[in-house]
């Protein structure tokens, strides 16, 4: 987050918050705040929510773990990369095994952080984190949360890129942890073309 001298724009001062609701993964919260020059005031509404994680796990065979599921806020399905909510103080790399191993079954020992974002800065405080594991391979038994239901399959990658840019992929934070890893997989690319 840039200070309030290197972007130009002015940091309003929170004068009070108070939640509104609680809603099991996230608080809504309204903010009071005023701008420090002209005085103004306004409240906000912010969703407070844990962190989450996204993992991009790839097989010895180039291909890409993808995750199907049913998504209420659109009423459909959604191809995806497997992700979820963090425990509180849990490791972003740790969190992201978790999740691939209870919502597919896959495991990795080549496992680094891609990068985080902040899914919306306009209403959320929360950040999501990228995570890559390589060599990643079917191992285990799923471990479903009570109101999942999961469908998974191995994409070779360049078809997964070839999803995302059709709209088949169209989760944003998925679309995130693709743009994060593309430069890491031209070199996979080339490394498996000298193959």
């Amino acid at each position: 987050m840039q200070s309030e001298s290197e972007s130009g724009v002015s940091h309003w001062d929170e004068l009070g918050a108070e939640k509104v609701a609680d809603c099991r993964i996230f608080n809504i919260v309204t903010k009071r705040f005023r701008h420090p020059e002209r005085k103004t005031e306004g409240n906000f509404y912010v969703i407070q929510t844990r962190d989450w994680v996204n993992i991009v796990p790839i097989t010895p065979n180039y291909e890409m773990i993808l995750v199907n599921q049913f998504r209420f806020g659109v009423k459909g399905t959604s191809w995806e990369i497997p992700g979820g909510v963090m425990d509180a103080g849990e490791d972003p790399i740790a969190a992201g095994l978790r999740e691939l191993r209870e919502e597919t079954g896959y495991t990795s020992s080549k496992v680094s952080l891609l990068g985080s974002v902040r899914p919306n800065p306009a209403i959320q405080d929360n950040t999501c984190h990228m995570v890559l594991a390589e060599q990643a391979r079917l191992t285990d038994t799923l471990e479903w949360d009570e109101h999942e239901e999961i469908v998974t399959r191995a994409v070779p990658v360049q078809e997964v890129y070839e999803m995302a840019a059709n709209g088949e992929i169209f989760h944003s934070l998925a679309l995130n942890a693709l743009l994060m890893f593309y430069p890491k997989w031209e070199k996979l690319k080339s490394r498996q073309r000298s193959v």
